[in-house]
C-alpha cells in the first residue's frame, strides 16, 4: 500500500490496548524508502499535527463510548471515489469511522461514523470490527467484509451503483463462527477444529479461479494443569483466582490505575496453576 503517494510501499497499522485509561487506539505507520525498506514507526498524524484517534467522551469505565478508541484497525482505501486513500477504522465496540484521506498520506482530523442506509451505526455482531473493504459482489462498489471477535466473518453489502456515495446494508453471516472455547478449560491443539475467537481476516483470489477467498486468523488460548496438578485441584484454583480477578474489576470504576495493578499480579500468577500457549492459527475459506 503506497499512502502517500511516493511509489513506495508504506506498512499501516492500529493498536491494541488494556483498557486502563492509557492513550490507545493510534495508527502507526511505516513510511516506505528506496531499497525496499522503512523509516522508524511513527504516529500517523492528522492535518492538525495531532495524532490520528477516534475521539470519545468519557472516561474509563463511565459513559457510553470510552471504549470506541481502543483495539483499532485501519484499512485504506478510497471510500468516497475522490482520488485520494482514506481509512476505514473499526473498534472494540464493533463499529467502523471513516477518516477522509486530503493526498499524500495527510487525513482530516476527526472521523465521521459509518451508518447504514437506515441511519443506524454500522456494527458487527459481537465486538472487535475488523475492516476489509472490497467489491465482494462484483457489482462495482464497495462492500465491507469484517471478523470479530467472537469469531465468523460478517459482511455489509453496499447497494450504491459504482462512483455513487455508498448505501451499507446491516451486516450479516457470511462464514458462521466456529466453537466456543471457554476460557480455563483444558484445550489442546488436536481439540481445535474450526477458527476462534478474535478472527482477522484477508480476502484475495488465493486458487487464481476468479473468485474472492478468505483468510482467517483466529487467537486461541491453549490450557492445561501446570505440575502435578489434578484436574479438581486446577478447578478449584482456577474459580479462586477468577473471583479475585472479579474482585479487581469492580474497582475498575473507582481507581482504574489500581485496579489495573492488581489485575497484572493476577496475571502473572496464573503460572503457579494453569500453562498456557496464547496462539492462533491461519484458515482459509474458498469460495465455491
Amino acid at each position: 500500500m503506497d499512502l502517500d503517494g511516493d511509489g513506495n510501499r508504506d506498512i499501516l497499522s492500529g493498536s491494541y490496548s488494556r483498557m486502563t485509561g492509557s492513550m490507545a487506539g493510534l495508527f502507526q505507520v511505516l513510511w516506505g524508502q528506496s531499497g525496499r525498506t522503512f523509516k522508524k514507526a511513527a504516529e500517523l498524524n492528522g492535518t492538525d499535527g495531532q495524532p490520528l484517534i477516534i475521539p470519545v467522551t468519557s472516561k474509563p469505565g463511565e459513559g457510553d463510548d470510552w471504549t470506541n478508541n481502543i483495539c483499532t484497525r485501519p484499512f485504506a482505501v478510497d471510500w468516497d471515489g475522490d482520488g485520494h486513500l482514506d481509512l476505514v477504522v473499526g473498534n472494540f465496540p464493533g463499529t467502523f469511522y471513516l477518516f477522509k484521506g486530503e493526498g499524500r498520506g495527510k487525513f482530516a482530523p476527526l472521523p465521521e461514523e459509518l451508518k447504514t442506509v437506515d441511519d443506524a451505526p454500522l456494527k458487527v455482531e459481537g465486538n472487535h470490527s475488523d475492516p476489509f473493504v472490497i467489491d465482494w459482489d462484483g457489482d462495482g462498489d464497495l462492500d465491507i467484509l469484517s471478523g470479530s471477535g467472537h469469531g465468523g466473518v460478517q459482511i455489509a453489502l453496499n447497494g450504491a451503483a459504482a462512483g455513487k456515495p455508498p448505501r451499507l446494508a446491516q451486516f450479516e453471516t457470511l462464514i458462521k463462527a466456529g466453537s466456543e472455547h471457554a476460557f480455563g478449560n483444558v484445550l489442546k491443539e488436536a481439540d481445535i477444529k474450526s477458527p476462534s475467537g478474535s478472527l482477522r481476516i484477508w480476502v484475495a483470489d488465493y486458487n487464481g479461479d476468479g473468485k474472492l477467498d478468505v483468510f482467517a486468523g483466529d487467537m486461541v488460548h491453549l490450557v492445561s494443569p501446570a505440575g502435578k496438578l489434578t484436574q479438581q485441584q486446577f478447578e478449584q484454583k482456577l474459580a479462586d483466582w477468577n473471583k479475585e480477578l472479579e474482585k479487581a474489576s469492580e474497582e475498575m470504576r473507582v481507581d482504574a490505575n489500581k485496579a489495573n495493578e492488581k489485575i497484572q499480579k493476577l496475571y502473572a500468577q496464573r503460572s503457579e496453576f494453569m500453562n498456557e500457549d496464547m496462539t492462533g492459527f491461519v484458515w482459509l475459506y474458498l469460495q465455491k
